[in-house]
């Protein structure tokens, strides 16, 4: 048998090897893999949160309310929003840089037109409810959403691991219209109140 017959015997059946391999992976792929968000997509159909509402007899922290389902899907179709994530409640960069600025730039966000500021990160309901206590947020004047099983951060594609990433959405009326995620967690720049302000 001549190496060139040889070649041939070897090299077509990994060839073809190759080729089924692709294909299988490429019918397994789950339909609801993430592709990453872009500015003009719309709000990924069926987004719903955990949350707990804001109730004046459950105001200290160290007492919790029940929480609901928030059908962000309905209750934002006529609005605009803007929505920011964080990694985690309580971590030192969410808490001394993310959260304070949209805090201290609320009225200004409003005042450009936004209907509704909300925080979204993994940790569950109670978690975020204790969060917005601790950091003196009432009458959810920002909404402290529970992502917690990356349902909605997995359909954007912005994760970071087992927790949500650092991003933030403008959505308005169901439309993404601005979508910026951090090259680094540890970094509050693109996500951040300010820039997000500058693009309204």
């Amino acid at each position: 048998m001549s190496s060139r017959s040889l070649l041939l015997q070897v090299t077509i059946p990994v060839l073809l090897l190759s080729a089924l391999y692709q294909l299988v992976s490429y019918i397994s792929q789950p339909d609801d893999a993430p592709i990453m968000v872009q500015v003009g997509d719309s709000l990924p159909e069926g987004t719903k949160f955990s949350y707990v509402p804001f109730d004046p007899s459950t105001d200290s922290i160290t007492s919790c309310g029940i929480p609901v389902t928030y059908d962000a899907s309905k209750e934002w179709a006529d609005k605009k929003v803007v929505l920011f994530a964080v990694p985690g409640a309580f971590t030192p960069g969410c808490s001394a840089r993310h959260l304070p600025g949209y805090i201290a730039k609320r009225e200004e966000l409003l005042a450009r037109g936004v209907d509704v500021v909300a925080c979204v990160a993994y940790n569950d309901a109670f978690v975020m409810s204790a969060w917005s206590k601790a950091n003196g947020v009432k009458n959810d004047d920002i909404l402290f959403l529970s992502d917690a099983e990356l349902a909605f951060s997995k359909r954007l594609g912005w994760t970071l691991g087992e927790r949500t990433a650092r991003y933030a959405l403008v959505v308005d009326r169901g439309k993404i219209v601005y979508a910026e995620k951090e090259e680094s967690p540890k970094e509050v720049s693109v996500s951040g109140a300010e820039a997000v302000l500058a693009k309204l």
